[in-house]
């Protein structure tokens, strides 16, 4: 059927069949009875055939009307069904959730929120992909894909619901064969452990009071994981940028130390993604969740709720 206005108009003879007026159709359905009585008209040139046999009295179906009507009023009844079986779903928060987002932030920031929303919602089950990947959100039918940084997929509907925070650390014994830099250009000629970045050379952007800056770092280490980056720079490996309440154990016990400590690295912002702005209940529920988490305690605290990541 190419013309799927058909089905609509399937719809409106079904009402006045049933109702057996065009009057009490129209109001039942919310529209003028000239437009009814027109669509319905329609109806009859192109398929050929009186539907109805009008009076100033009654509407009554004729018997090419009635053959038609005992095809289509299931047709419809089951189109209302569905429609209805749909807006319980966009308006009721259970079902099954796929949701993908990076080791790290799935275990310190997102999980420790997880018990609270499955009291909240029992309804919603979950399988969660712990990744350091980016999920294909449409071909592998993820429903929410939870982010750190910058989203560049113009295709997918983004909401930003937090941040991260970051610092410059590094290890005593990085720093005691390499002389520690005191202006942010002096990372230049450092060994710099950064996010990995494809087809682009890795920059970090600080700043101290009006002052800013923009470094091309360089290393031996590209990683997209925040615990590695961590061992990697205790061992050390060079100088990272770290969340500091990941690292404040690190920093106690002396196996990092701040560099730069008067600059600040741009916080990282947490996205929740999805591939349509029409989304369940159940997706919904949880993104708003995780963003009134997020705004009633920074992201970057909720890494204290459970044990720093061990060197």
């Amino acid at each position: 059927m190419k013309n799927l206005s058909v089905l609509h108009d399937m719809a409106l003879f079904v009402e006045v069949a049933r109702t057996g007026s065009f009057n009490r159709a129209s109001l039942s359905l919310g529209m003028p009875g000239a437009t009814l009585s027109r669509r319905v008209a329609g109806m009859e040139k192109q398929l050929g055939v009186r539907l109805f046999d009008r009076s100033t009295r009654r509407v009554e179906l004729t018997a090419a009307g009635r053959r038609y009507f005992e095809r289509c009023a299931a047709l419809v009844d089951e189109a209302r069904l569905a429609e209805e079986a749909l807006k319980e779903v966009a308006s009721h928060a259970d079902g099954h959730l796929r949701v993908s987002m990076p080791v790290d932030l799935g275990v310190h920031v997102v999980g420790p929120l997880l018990p609270d929303f499955a009291r909240a919602y029992p309804g919603i089950t979950f399988d969660i992909d712990l990744s350091p990947r980016h999920a294909d959100v449409v071909g592998e039918h993820v429903d929410v894909a939870i982010r750190i940084g910058i989203v560049r997929e113009e295709q997918l509907v983004v909401r930003r619901i937090g941040w991260v925070e970051q610092a410059l650390y590094a290890s005593p014994a990085y720093l005691a064969t390499r002389s520690p830099p005191q202006q942010p250009a002096e990372l230049a000629a450092h060994d710099c452990i950064f996010v990995s970045v494809q087809r682009r050379e890795p920059r970090w952007h600080l700043r101290h009071d009006t002052d800013a800056c923009d470094v091309t770092v360089r290393g031996r280490f590209g990683v997209n994981n925040h615990g590695l980056m961590q061992l990697l720079a205790e061992r050390g490996q060079g100088i990272a940028a770290l969340t500091p309440a990941l690292v404040q154990s690190a920093v106690l016990q002396g196996r990092l130390v701040p560099v730069l400590a008067a600059w600040s690295v741009p916080r990282l912002p947490i996205h929740a993604v999805v591939a349509s702005h029409l989304q369940s209940a159940a997706v919904r529920a949880f993104v708003d969740f995780l963003a009134q988490r997020f705004s009633e305690r920074p992201a970057h605290t909720l890494f204290e709720r459970i044990a720093p990541l061990r060197g």
